[in-house]
């Protein structure tokens, strides 16, 4: 499905799963995002950003308003026979449970990960410690804070890395190598995330997924607190995250209005 130029795969994620492990069984490496409305949005105004968006080997629907939108659309699509919501199989995945059921994976397959992201020695270290005591036998191989990545336009107005960080990325890259993980999971935020793994993956000759997470270190070390379990299944999240984090105001705003604002544009 094509929601505001950006392809989301309709699936379950049990669909998913049967999608990742296949990945973990070739020789060669697969990108997996997971867009929501504010990155499809940013997406709107960022043309290298929606092509790496359309990249990912698989795009998974994360945020209640896409999922939405989504059913919605699909709904339309097939009207029909198979028209009804009731047969619309689509789930919504967020990053961090889909980290979380690719750690499950890994430890049943015998694949090793690999953390890097969230700009913090104590955040990183401490995600890895939880998912070793949630995860016994799975073998994580490294972690690793990485380059404070930061993006400058150049002269044509394509976004580009700063060469400032340069030496920490090759730094970075050597241990990923060195520790030839199967499963690198990728926490710099979205944006920078997804253009990092699209220009690095290929450097990366064991990493067989490679998996933007956004802010999933973070919940799970506990630096922040996930919303209660009925709240993310009432598509509420975004009012406790308001709650705790007010700041976050503008880009609530962004995930819920401005991208419900786009849809109804552009299917008018």
């Amino acid at each position: 499905m094509n929601i505001l130029g950006v392809k989301i795969d309709e699936l379950t994620k049990q669909q998913a799963l049967e999608k990742a492990r296949e990945f973990l069984s070739t020789a060669w490496s697969h990108k997996i995002f997971t867009p929501n409305p504010e990155m499809l949005v940013d997406a709107q105004k960022d043309v290298g950003f929606k092509a790496v968006l359309n990249g990912g080997d698989m795009n998974l629907c994360d945020g209640f308003g896409l999922w939405s939108v989504l059913r919605l659309s699909s709904r339309a699509k097939r009207s029909g026979a198979e028209g009804s919501l009731s047969n619309t199989q689509i789930d919504r995945i967020t990053g961090v449970d889909f980290m979380l059921d690719l750690c499950t994976l890994a430890e049943k397959e015998g694949k090793s990960v690999y953390l890097l992201g969230s700009g913090s020695d104590e955040v990183v270290k401490k995600t890895a410690q939880v998912l070793q005591e949630k995860f016994p036998m799975l073998k994580i191989v490294g972690y690793n804070k990485g380059p404070a990545i930061c993006y400058l336009l150049s002269e044509n107005s394509q976004q580009i890395a700063d060469s400032r960080y340069q030496d920490e990325n090759e730094n970075a890259l050597h241990d990923i190598i060195l520790s030839a993980p199967d499963i690198l999971f990728v926490a710099f935020g979205h944006g920078k995330q997804e253009k990092w793994i699209a220009e690095n993956l290929r450097d990366l000759p064991s990493v067989k997924i490679a998996m933007g997470v956004g802010g999933a270190f973070d919940f799970i070390s506990g630096k922040v607190k996930r919303a209660p379990k009925i709240m993310r299944k009432m598509g509420l999240e975004w009012v406790f995250r308001l709650v705790m984090q007010p700041r976050r105001f503008l880009r609530i705003w962004k995930a819920t209005c401005v991208f419900v604002y786009y849809f109804l544009s552009t299917n008018h």
